[in-house]
């Protein structure tokens, strides 16, 4: 017997940078939900695709998609297949970011900053304007929530180690708070998320893993509830504010950050 196809959800969001961490993690809690999935992914396509395979099973329709989200020609194709493959989108999660090798301001080379400006600051305008395209109310859409995640370091800064990271994020504080006012009067919601110190595999890109323990657990001892956070429980923050429960938020940027 054929097995039949997976019911379609009223629910449709694209998550970018969606093979590791909070992305993950944010796409595990939204099928469990009922949300079917785009799941983009820039390089790594076996963990897209093996998370692909695990939604699947919970019985939603799920798809992944190349791209690199800081080319706006690759974000104009992503959403197009998101189109073909699955249909009427109604969420966004613009969670794609890099960090780059600890570094003080000499080394904050142009080819870096030009790097992590696109990736993590330009992809969420590049998305937002290609989903503004499909949710708005003014353009025969029926609206949708969009959450950006951002980084306590966008407030706390991070001297020493990755100031232009941080930079990038306070840029994304930015623009949830400015598009967020402009998006309200298309039938979209904006706001955003501010993790702390989440225990991911993205430190492993600033800091030689030989040094990553000692660091994590002096990190942990400074913050309030006394240890680092888990990317489910920025996953859970994430998928509030895309529901209708937060239908009353707007521009608004959640810290989730353990007192830090």
């Amino acid at each position: 017997m054929t097995a039949s196809a997976p019911a379609e959800s009223p629910f449709l969001t694209l998550i970018t940078g969606a093979g590791r961490g909070i992305g993950a993690a944010t796409a595990r809690l939204l099928a469990r939900q009922g949300h079917d999935l785009a799941l983009n992914y820039r390089s790594d396509r076996a963990s897209a695709e093996a998370l692909a395979e695990e939604l699947r099973a919970l019985g939603r329709r799920v798809e992944i998609i190349q791209a690199d989200v800081g080319d706006p020609a690759q974000v104009a194709a992503l959403f197009d297949a998101v189109d073909r493959r699955l249909g009427r989108l109604t969420g966004l999660v613009n969670n794609a970011g890099i960090v780059a090798p600890s570094a003080s301001l000499d080394g904050l080379t142009p080819e870096r900053l030009r790097r992590m400006f696109e990736v993590n600051v330009f992809s969420v305008i590049h998305c937002t304007q290609q989903a503004q395209a499909r949710m708005s109310t003014r353009h025969g859409g029926a609206g949708g929530a969009i959450v950006n995640v951002s980084s306590r370091a966008a407030q706390r800064g991070s001297a020493n180690l990755y100031s232009d990271y941080a930079a990038s994020k306070a840029a994304v504080d930015a623009l949830t708070l400015s598009l967020g006012h402009e998006l309200i009067a298309h039938g979209i919601r904006m706001n955003g998320v501010r993790p702390g110190v989440i225990d991911t595999d993205i430190h492993a890109d600033s800091r030689p893993a030989e040094e990553l323990p000692a660091l994590l657990a002096a990190t942990a001892q400074g913050i309030p509830i006394g240890r680092l956070g888990q990317a489910s429980e920025i996953a859970e923050a994430i998928a509030w504010l895309l529901s209708p429960a937060a239908s009353y938020t707007v521009g608004a940027t959640l810290d989730v950050a353990g007192g830090r």
